[in-house]
């Protein structure tokens, strides 16, 4: 089941939140949210919330542990629970997410035959590992009080709106929300607008950037010009960042209209100037974790900084797929972000911000095309085309590019939806800052946002957010 379905959007969301609200006590309200979220869960993969479970079970056991010995004073005890807690994480993470790329590198190095099994990937198993992580981490620091009820602990992991494509929500943000919460119409009402921008990126803008993209990066090759591949870069460069912030959206609005307050996953990426403020503003739950679990960890600026860099964004890339274009995607961000810390930030050269923003959009796109295409051979075709003009010729548009064209226009919808001009007004407005006109005006706009959506969505099948594949 998917957010940006007509199941979810009309039978599973209003049912969860008619027994949530009718429910009078916090603790039973937990369990209702744990409840649904588990049957959200296992809707897609049943099997697979066996795997969840144990999870969450070895974590509180864990947590627990590291918390008693550090009362008892043996940091060696704490920091054997913790080793224990990261590797079984990492190990289950590992086994399903990473076992068969390893076997498949293994045979072309050694000439091997090692038999390769297909592992069906569970779902949301990147972002959840790294939720238990973050915790168990957090209690070893002291940052956090071990969770002493097991259901409030399985509810932070599993609560469905951010169990599958995150944001990454550290048990700090919502440890005291998950007994102490407050829900209002207000907060619902805002959770509610806030799911529907959402339902809108992914079904107005990403499923068109979408069919932009897939028209080229799926077509043969042969007739494949510049200007073509240029375009489908662009698309996908739109269609990922409206798939994963909408995803976000929707996450951050149902958390909001159930009382939880998760914080912020995109702001504006595409109006950056820098690569390195790209990455403040794109998937920052992700950002701040690998800075603050690993970078800071390794020595951060203080101790060999660019070989924290680089060992940061190698993982950042295996995270995101087992697949050497993610490498190849994370090694290539590692030395964009280098070159900017010993260059342009070190020596503050001044550069115009028209071509700052340029320069950092160039590489944008051209850091998708290494994203999106995972056979190498496909990417370095894809690769040399961008980079050696070869003519796309009209007939080739407009007889094998069909479907391409009617989702042209979506593109300048995409561009003005990827500034917050619009974005900024709606806020003041829903701050109560505006004229009653205008919030009238920003409630027919969610309005339709919310038709137009259902129309589109009248017209699919099946469309998942590309971050689910993580």
């Amino acid at each position: 089941m998917v957010f940006s379905s007509l199941s979810f959007i009309f039978l599973f969301l209003p049912v969860v939140v008619i027994i949530y609200f009718l429910t009078p006590r916090r603790r039973v309200k937990n369990v209702v949210l744990l409840l649904a979220s588990l049957l959200f869960y296992a809707w897609g993969e049943p099997i697979y919330i066996i795997l969840i479970l144990i999870s969450i079970l070895c974590c509180f056991i864990l947590a627990r542990r590291i918390e008693a010995e550090k009362h008892n004073d043996d940091q060696a005890g704490a920091k054997a629970c913790l080793v224990l807690a990261v590797v079984i994480a990492l190990g289950i993470l590992g086994f399903f997410k990473y076992y068969g790329f390893l076997v498949e590198n293994i045979n072309q190095l050694l000439a091997a035959n090692l038999a390769v099994r297909e592992l069906p990937l569970p779902i949301g198993i990147s972002f959840y590992t790294f939720q238990m992580l973050s915790y168990v981490i957090d209690v070893y620091r002291e940052d956090v009080k071990a969770q002493k009820n097991i259901l409030n602990l399985a509810l932070y992991v599993a609560m469905f709106p951010q169990l599958i494509a995150g944001p990454i929500v550290r048990y700090n943000t919502i440890e005291n929300q998950l007994e102490n919460r407050q829900e209002s119409l207000p907060d619902f009402v805002a959770g509610l607008r806030r799911f529907v921008i959402g339902l809108g990126k992914k079904v107005i803008i990403a499923n068109q950037m979408g069919i932009i993209a897939d028209a080229v990066f799926t077509a043969p090759s042969g007739d494949m010009g510049t200007q073509l591949v240029w375009l489908a870069a662009i698309a996908y460069t739109f269609q990922i960042y409206f798939d994963f912030s909408g995803y976000s959206d929707m996450a951050i609005g149902i958390g909001r209209m159930f009382g939880f307050r998760y914080l912020e996953n995109f702001n504006y990426p595409y109006v950056s100037q820098s690569i390195t403020e790209f990455w403040r503003r794109w998937h920052i739950s992700l950002g701040t974790w690998f800075r603050d679990y690993l970078y800071i960890p390794l020595g951060g600026n203080r101790r060999w900084p660019l070989r924290n860099i680089f060992i940061v964004w190698f993982l950042t890339g295996l995270w995101h797929g087992a697949s050497w274009n993610f490498i190849l995607w994370g090694l290539y961000y590692g030395v964009l972000l280098a070159l900017e810390k010993y260059t342009i930030r070190a020596y503050e050269i001044r550069i115009p911000r028209a071509i700052r923003h340029i320069y950092t959009l160039f590489f944008v796109v051209v850091g998708w095309v290494l994203f999106r295409v995972e056979n190498l051979s496909d990417l370095l075709f894809y690769l040399q085309r961008m980079f050696s003009y070869h003519p796309t010729t009209l007939d080739t548009v407009l007889y094998g590019y069909q479907d391409l064209l009617h989702a042209l226009p979506f593109l300048a919808v995409a561009l003005i939806a990827s500034l917050p001009f619009f974005t900024d007004a709606a806020r003041r407005v829903e701050r109560g800052s505006g004229h009653a006109v205008l919030k009238s005006a920003h409630s027919s706009y969610i309005i339709a946002v919310f038709i137009i959506a259902l129309i589109f969505l009248l017209g699919e099948t099946f469309n998942p957010f590309i971050y689910f594949r993580f």
